[in-house]
């Protein structure tokens, strides 16, 4: 009898060794599976971290190169607004040697003038161009800039009547806005 119960105890061992074995090959499986599906997900998280750092530096590049550009364009801006006012003075320098007729020097307004169209040149040089409006031209707030309002007979309202100061634009920005009297006439 002690024969068939090792006999038994032996076959349990054989099935509870297969159960168990059974259970490991399951379990291996699933662990490998769990392993794999980690990496995946690194790796697809990395993908996409590489991918965005590509998109940020080429977005970075193209940055730089935008404002290399605005820089290389408008980095004259501040000089070139420090200079209209010597514009505007050589212009007021020009219209008070006229005023003065005969007794002005010729040689002092000649050189008035050489060196006012010397400064135009400069600007133009660099981009600058002026913006000089007409007596009778349409007021643009763009461009103009209102500097008083008068009801003038023979006018319509928003007619340039006077112009006090030349304007100047950077390319396509503006520098200074032309300085201008408008009619307020209604009709």
């Amino acid at each position: 009898m002690a024969d068939s119960k090792r006999e038994d105890n032996f076959l349990d061992d054989v099935e509870a060794a297969e159960v168990e074995e059974r259970a490991f090959e399951t379990e291996e499986p699933a662990a490998e599976e769990l392993e794999l599906d980690a990496l995946r997900a690194e790796r697809d998280e990395l993908r996409d971290r590489y991918m965005r750092a590509l998109a940020d530096a080429e977005n970075a590049r193209k940055r730089s190169e935008k404002d290399r550009r605005e820089a290389e364009r408008y980095g004259g801006t501040r000089i070139a607004r420090d200079l209209v006012p010597v514009y505007d003075n050589l212009q007021r320098a020009l219209l008070a040697a006229r005023d003065e007729g005969e007794s002005a020097s010729v040689a002092l307004v000649e050189g008035v003038e050489l060196t006012l169209r010397e400064l135009m040149n400069v600007f133009r040089k660099h981009g600058v161009e002026p913006i000089t409006p007409q007596v009778g031209d349409r007021f643009d707030p763009q461009l103009h800039e209102a500097m008083y309002e008068a009801p003038v007979p023979g006018t319509t309202a928003g007619e340039i009547i006077q112009v006090q100061a030349d304007g100047f634009l950077l390319h396509d920005r503006l520098l200074r806005a032309a300085q201008v009297g408008v009619s307020s006439n209604t009709g």
